[in-house]
């Protein structure tokens, strides 16, 4: 593992979008002495499949799995996430939105304990949106969503399970746990993304929910 090298890892089905994110991500701080490293995932549904194939073929220590409609806002964005893992050797895994508890639907952003900020156009305009607030650098949560998730641990992907584009970040926030590190929503003074996703397509959506709460049951509620 090369703890010098961040990488951006992203699964593309839409090329001009993904260049807008890429404009933004290029635009960032670089922080002394690392190097910066892009990975795409041409036209894969399967979040999980295509975030492995690329961890095993990064040797960063340090990825992030982001959407292709993620655009990183906060220039210094790099330096602080360095920063944050290198003082917290337990945290696998961080975002900037996610839950502290997984209520037995499985569906995360249900739960009474959300903490975060984005900018997010789910509702079909892009407006803030602001959760608990975060009192230390992270807060421990169950739960992150993908629209942007950093890691410096190298955890396989639940592909054997989640085939599709759902619950792949809730399963793999669980394993990161089971595996025994923390996971966390950043403390952000102001949201440092847009997530562009517009209005979601729930195709598919129960049949994961399902296979979501039949592997993770002890974990829920």
């Amino acid at each position: 593992m090369n703890d010098q090298q961040i990488c951006f890892i992203t699964c593309v089905s839409n090329p001009a979008q993904y260049e807008q994110s890429l404009h933004y991500q290029r635009s960032l701080h670089v922080p002394e002495g690392f190097s910066i490293d892009w990975i795409s995932i041409p036209e894969s549904e399967n979040m999980a499949r295509g975030y492995n194939t690329a961890m095993k073929s990064s040797q960063a220590k340090y990825k992030i799995y982001l959407h292709q409609d993620v655009y990183i806002l906060q220039p210094y964005f790099l330096d602080d996430l360095i920063q944050l893992f290198v003082k917290h050797e337990q945290l696998g895994m961080v975002g900037v939105a996610g839950a502290a508890t997984i209520p037995t639907n499985g569906i995360w952003w249900e739960s009474p304990y959300l903490y975060g900020k984005v900018y997010s156009s789910h509702s079909g305009r892009i407006y803030p949106l602001e959760f608990r607030p975060i009192q230390q650098a992270y807060e421990r949560v169950r739960a992150i969503d993908g629209l942007i998730m950093a890691t410096q641990i190298d955890l396989s992907w639940r592909d054997d399970v989640f085939s599709g584009p759902f619950f792949y970040d809730t399963s793999q926030s669980l394993e990161m746990i089971k595996a025994g590190y923390e996971v966390g929503v950043w403390n952000q003074t102001a949201p440092c993304c847009i997530h562009d996703c517009g209005i979601a397509n729930l195709v598919g959506y129960e049949h994961y929910r399902q296979l979501f709460i039949d592997h993770y049951e002890s974990y829920l509620g």
